[in-house]
């Protein structure tokens, strides 16, 4: 037999020479389309008409055995817009207002413990059953339950036992709330109030109260609110009249104890004052001019300029002596120095008499500032008495303006509301019988149908051919039932056994499908491998080769799992036989390593455990050239490899086959691990010739809705075979 081209090699169903397309994750995980679930409706509608049969009939029980007729009575009041007041006192007591949260704030008033304390009280609600919790319990409620249960066990009847008072008050507080509801009508000042119970005249006796007891309740607390006013208007005036009397004692004491007249005599010291400033400062200038002089003939007479004295001192005396003595006078000079001493003379008189005076104006300022001070001080806390004085006088006039306006409104109180229709007796509103049952059967359709999908999203497996090939983009050559055999070496029994059964039947599908991948150059070397140990591939490798084999070919079987080596578990008598590695590694021939079993008509070569790696052996010259020489000898090599995610093997010895099948366990291998072993394959260019699903169980498929997709192997293919799977 000639040796086939390699690109021969990985021909696959599809015409085309380019690398298989993997689908993404993204793919992988898209939910269901609207034809999907459709289909898994259809295939589960016994299921859902069973919990649609099951909750529709629970929401007729409870209907008619566990719920409570319940009853509504409602009473209609409005807000009173316009209320004529006999007295004006808008500002000391004002009524509701008229905005929808003072509105909405009313309505909650009508559920207040206050208001439902004296409804309580008024219907002496505390013996009354239905909120008391003392009534008998509905016997298929869970308290039902439980006292059936203890009066069958102890044969005695079980007894309420009423709580304490506040226990008792509490309950009964929270029994009203939950059957009173209040309802303001939109765009109007009317608001409904609605009382549900378990009978009608209850009903419409307790809303009819409620609404009294509330109409009262608001005239009891405009009531108490102008009381308290009047009260309290009343301690704050007298307060205000004592405080007043104590501001006008305390002005008259500041005012006989104090120096100060008027604030205009203030005024008048104050421009005193500021006289004596201006008149220091004079008086200062003075005095600096007077040294000046001073310093000034005491330069003349150490020597200095003669010449400008007397136009520096305005003394045309001393100009003219000063001129003559320039003349060369010698009279002259004697009397400008008697002229300079007695200038001397007059100044010094001078400057004392200023400084005298300097120092008694001085004093003068300091008292009068000193005077000025003590009487400012004095007119600023008068002035701050009399403004508060002032304040307290305003204030005391208003509160007792306000104490007879409110004391005159005192019995003159109206309600805010008044009841516009009372109530009649009660319509029935619970149980709504129409809507419990189409909810019950709803709910039990949806609970149904949850679980279907739920069924359906949690398999991480394959069901179908059809879901398989449209997840990988790769053909399915068939399916493989699961076969009726409980141990390995009963399969070859199996096969030989049973020929026309729908497991053999499916091996010849899949040889038709993998010889037909190639018209042209039938595949001749073929390798059998899946993701995960596990799926069959072993399994389908025996059957596929005693299927060839059963054509009258010439098949050699190889075990090319070094590491597992289960092929001796499926034949017992090769044990002893030659292995793979022996053959590879040149310690014996072909023919002496293989073992014939007659009974399948087929050569086999095991595998033998070796310290050197399974991935360097494949990977070797020797392995190509034995490969070569087994397509010479034979005419087809079914090789069974390891799993593709565990081991590298598969890939290494993928390059040299013609045809590569992929075992997929049905309803078991996980989507992720069928597309990551494609993919690696697919990285070193090894081609899927096709899937095989494998392990297919009728039952289950059946059990899913899937039957129809099991083709020959369902109901119509048990005419055509011998069915022993």
């Amino acid at each position: 037999m000639t040796e086939p081209e390699q690109p021969a090699r990985s021909q696959t169903l599809t015409t085309q020479n380019e690398p298989q397309l993997l689908p993404s994750e993204e793919e992988l995980s898209n939910g269901l389309d609207l034809f999907g679930l459709v289909g898994v409706a259809w295939r589960g509608k016994w299921i859902l008409l069973g919990f649609a049969v099951v909750f529709g009939a629970a929401g007729w029980f409870y209907i008619n055995f566990m719920a409570t007729a319940l009853y509504t009575s409602t009473v209609r009041l409005d807000f009173q817009t316009r209320q004529e007041q006999v007295v004006d006192v808008e500002s000391v007591l004002s009524g509701v207002s008229r905005d929808q949260a003072a509105i909405n704030t009313e309505l909650e008033v009508i559920t207040s413990r206050r208001v439902l304390a004296r409804l309580i009280e008024r219907l002496a609600l505390t013996e009354d059953p239905t909120f008391n919790g003392l009534a008998e319990p509905n016997p298929y409620s869970r308290r039902g339950l439980q006292w059936a249960w203890t009066e069958w066990r102890t044969g005695e009847r079980p007894m309420m036992t009423p709580p304490d008072p506040e226990a008792m008050q509490v309950r009964l507080m929270r029994a009203l709330q939950n059957a009173i509801v209040v309802r303001p009508i939109r765009n109007t000042y009317l608001f409904d109030i609605l009382v549900t119970t378990n009978d009608r005249l209850k009903s419409r006796l307790l809303a009819n109260t409620l609404a009294q007891v509330y109409i009262e309740d608001q005239v009891q607390v405009k009531f108490e609110a102008t009381e308290f006013a009047v009260n309290w208007l009343s301690e704050r005036v007298s307060e205000l009249e004592a405080d007043l009397e104590k501001r006008e004692n305390d002005i008259s004491d500041l005012r006989s104890r104090s120096d100060l007249i008027s604030l205009e005599s203030l005024e008048a010291l104050n421009l005193r004052l500021k006289d004596l400033r201006d008149r220091l400062a004079a008086g200062r200038r003075s005095v600096d001019e007077l040294d000046a002089h001073l310093q000034l003939l005491d330069d003349v007479t150490n020597g200095g300029d003669i010449s400008q004295i007397g136009v520096l001192l305005g003394d045309p005396a001393l100009t003219r002596l000063a001129d003559r003595i320039a003349d060369g006078d010698v009279r002259a000079q004697a009397e400008f120095d008697a002229r300079i001493e007695s200038i001397r003379l007059s100044t010094l008189r001078d400057q004392e008499r200023g400084r005298t005076k300097q120092e008694a104006l001085q004093r003068s300022f300091e008292d009068l500032t000193q005077q000025i001070a003590e009487q400012e001080t004095d007119a600023q806390i008068l002035s701050q008495m009399t403004r508060e004085r002032d304040a307290t006088t305003v204030l005391y006039e208003t509160f007792l303006a306000r104490l007879k306006e409110t004391s005159v409104q005192i019995g003159l109180q109206q309600a805010d509301s008044s009841v516009l229709s009372d109530a009649v007796s009660g319509t029935p509103v619970a149980p709504r019988r129409l809507r419990i049952q189409v909810f019950s059967i709803g709910a039990g359709l949806i609970l149904g149908f949850s679980l279907l999908l739920l069924r359906q999203v949690m398999s991480s497996g394959f069901r179908t051919s059809n879901s398989l090939e449209a997840a990988t983009r790769t053909p399915v050559l068939g399916q493989l039932p699961k076969l009726p055999v409980t141990q390995r070496q009963k399969l070859a029994e199996y096969l030989i056994s049973n020929p026309t059964s729908a497991g053999a039947e499916s091996v010849r599908n899949i040889r038709t499908s993998v010889l037909l991948s190639n018209v042209d150059k039938p595949p001749q070397v073929i390798l059998s491998t899946s993701s995960v140990p596990g799926e069959g591939k072993t399994t389908l490798s025996i059957a596929l080769a005693h299927n060839l084999s059963r054509m009258g070919g010439r098949v050699l079987l190889i075990e090319g799992d070094l590491r597992r080596r289960t092929l001796n578990q499926y034949f017992t008598a090769a044990e002893n036989s030659g292995s793979l590695l022996s053959v590879i590694s040149g310690d014996m021939s072909l023919e002496e390593a293989i073992f014939t079993d007659e009974t399948m008509g087929l050569d086999m070569l095991l595998g033998a455990r070796s310290s050197t790696n399974a991935a360097d052996v494949f990977s070797s010259d020797r392995f190509r050239d034995f490969v070569e020489e087994a397509r010479a000898r034979y005419d087809y090599v079914v090789i069974d490899t390891p799993p593709v995610l565990v081991v590298p093997d598969t890939r290494i010895m993928g390059q040299h086959a013609d045809a590569v099948i992929y075992s997929v366990q049905w309803n078991q291998t996980n989507r992720g691990q069928v597309t990551q072993g494609l993919r690696e394959l697919s990285l070193v260019g090894v081609k899927v010739s096709g899937l095989v699903l494998s392990q297919v169980d009728a039952k289950g498929m059946r059990r899913y809705g899937y039957g129809r997709y099991y083709g020959s192997y369902y109901s119509y293919g048990q005419g055509y075979y011998d069915v022993k799977d």
